[in-house]
């Protein structure tokens, strides 16, 4: 059991990584807090992992509802160990000038600022408890942008950057703060990523990745739980690419 004992909230822990995140999570001991903003999906995953998850209906960029989370793992389970910033958004692929301000809006608001509400909240109750994880779901597109997703690409370079700079303030307090980077997972985000190509851009996309297959959530959820768990405790500031080799 890698992460007996230890509290994990999960973001976007609905679907896709997260959901492959929180699931093993548990499976290796730890008690986790489903999040999402789907609360029916949430719930779900919530009950088919057991007594050992709660769910709570989160969105990530209000700093109001990111209180409520933290309040409710701290009601349910008593600490947090793992702090895991999976929830992201993304406009669809195409010209930079198409994305209107409302979506620009989300996913600075999901995919940065989340980031910031959540070390506000978790990193005093870390730091009195000896230290923790915080874990980011970036992407390789922050370290090598694709055409056609510039405001994505540029929130997750933000992501990585914050990572990087978090992880050198905050180990003094004992606090490792890493994030892993897919190239491109099979999930419900993929159709917006390849945009209007379709098959034939899902196909496009895979024929850059040299192991000719895309992450899957387990594959994201090994790594995360490797960064999560104390064989990782002199890991810290690492941006870790799960890409098949899509990234070099």
């Amino acid at each position: 059991m890698r992460l007996k004992n230890k509290v994990a909230i999960v973001t976007g822990a609905a679907s896709g990584f997260g959901e492959g995140i929180a699931r093993r999570f548990a499976e290796e001991g730890a008690k986790v807090v489903v999040a999402d903003i789907n609360v029916k999906g949430a719930s779900r995953v919530a009950r088919e992992i057991g007594k050992t998850a709660i769910a709570v209906q989160t969105d990530v960029g209000l700093a109001i509802e990111f209180d409520e989370m933290v309040e409710a793992a701290m009601s349910a389970f008593g600490r947090i160990d793992i702090m895991v910033n999976n929830a992201g958004f993304t406009h669809r692929n195409g010209s930079m000038l198409d994305v209107d301000e409302e979506t620009f809006d989300l996913v600075t608001a999901v995919n940065m600022k989340a980031i910031y509400h959540a070390a506000r909240r978790v990193v005093p109750i870390m730091e009195k408890q000896g230290g923790g994880v915080i874990l980011t779901t970036a992407s390789t597109a922050g370290m090598r942008p694709r055409p056609g997703l510039t405001w994505f690409n540029a929130s997750k370079g933000w992501a990585i950057s914050a990572t990087k700079s978090m992880a050198i303030e905050l180990a003094p307090k004992n606090i490792r703060v890493n994030c892993v980077c897919p190239f491109a997972g099979d999930t419900a985000m993929l159709p917006k990523l390849i945009g209007n190509g379709g098959g034939a851009g899902r196909e496009a996309l895979l024929e850059a990745i040299p192991l000719r297959r895309f992450a899957s959530p387990l594959d994201v959820a090994n790594a995360a739980l490797y960064l999560a768990s104390d064989e990782a405790s002199l890991v810290t500031g690492v941006a870790l690419e799960v890409d098949g080799g899509g990234a070099i």
